[in-house]
């Protein structure tokens, strides 16, 4: 199978569980039937406003869904059936370090869905915890491996999360992190993850403020022959202003395919709906207007895209 996918991808990701339920719903697990069922339920308003975007002017080849089996199994298979890119979460949620959700069965429930992608966000530091790093590429590589052999998409999402000792070299100022260290940060773990053997297909980048910052990470999630490796900027629950600054960035650069943006989406149009301040089709069509307006910036920056398959 060759290595890579570099067709545009604008992905609405809504596999979010622990965050979401306690957060959102402010439900302490485990949840009780009729909790799970209002989860499911919001779940189900974010699809439809993904729906409601393909149905107008998103085209479905470049359309796609990022969604967890727990509340969205349902959900997964419609968009399967309708032909739209899915990608379906591999990992633990909640946990700081990367363990398979379904333990060794993971490949049972990646094929019981047969999304386009199987998806893992990783926090990993190349200057953090030796032992966890390794721990953690090790059951990335079993899952790298399997995907190759299967023939099964790999999406990457990658959290460079700092350091205290970090902080303290930025004197505690988030924003300086991000500009200064956070990059260089991030070639690094890609680098070492592809020398152990964990080959995504597409990698899922934190947004980065600086053109040359997202070049360097295309050339190096593209070395050595992965010529075809795609790279989409995620929006890290980021305010819009925010997340237009990192769309613009990255659909500049060749090898930004597209983006994958979640909460700042669908967040507040979930939140009116469960408050009852809005109706089920209102916070729909909330989350579609949203999820238009990243395709529509992106492919302003991205010229190409307009004539892209």
């Amino acid at each position: 199978m060759r290595r890579g996918y570099n067709r545009p991808l604008y992905l609405l990701p809504f596999d979010h569980r622990r965050s979401y339920v306690t957060g959102l719903f402010k439900f302490t697990p485990p949840l009780t039937a009729v909790e799970h069922r209002a989860v499911v339920d919001s779940k189900r308003v974010i699809y439809n406003g993904f729906r409601q975007a393909v149905d107008s002017d998103v085209p479905i080849a470049r359309a796609g869904i990022l969604v967890d089996e727990e509340f969205g199994a349902d959900i997964l298979r419609e968009a399967v059936r309708s032909g739209c890119v899915t990608a379906l979460s591999t990992e633990k949620s909640g946990s700081n370090e990367f363990e398979f959700e379904y333990g060794a069965a993971f490949a049972e429930h990646i094929e019981a869905f047969a999304p386009t992608f199987a998806k893992v966000l990783v926090r990993y530091n190349p200057e953090g915890d030796g032992a966890l790093n390794r721990r953690q590429a090790a059951r990335l590589t079993q899952l790298s491996d399997y995907c190759r052999t299967a023939g099964q998409l790999f999406m990457f999402e990658l959290l460079v999360p700092a350091t205290p000792a970090q902080m303290e070299r930025v004197r505690m100022d988030t924003q300086t992190y991000d500009l200064q260290l956070r990059p260089e940060l991030t070639l690094q773990t890609i680098r070492l993850l592809q020398d152990v053997g964990v080959e995504p297909d597409v990698w899922k980048i934190e947004g980065l403020d600086r053109r040359e910052d997202c070049e360097r990470v295309v050339e190096t999630a593209r070395r050595d022959g992965r010529h075809d490796v795609g790279c989409i900027v995620l929006g890290r629950g980021a305010d819009q202003r925010k997340v237009v600054a990192w769309l613009e960035t990255a659909a500049s650069v060749p090898g930004f395919i597209g983006f994958a943006v979640g909460r700042t989406t669908f967040w507040d149009a979930v939140a009116d709906y469960e408050a009852h301040r809005v109706s089920k089709q209102e916070a729909a069509s909330r989350v579609a207007q949203r999820y238009r307006e990243w395709a529509a910036i992106f492919e302003r920056a991205h010229p190409s895209h307009s004539s892209a398959a």
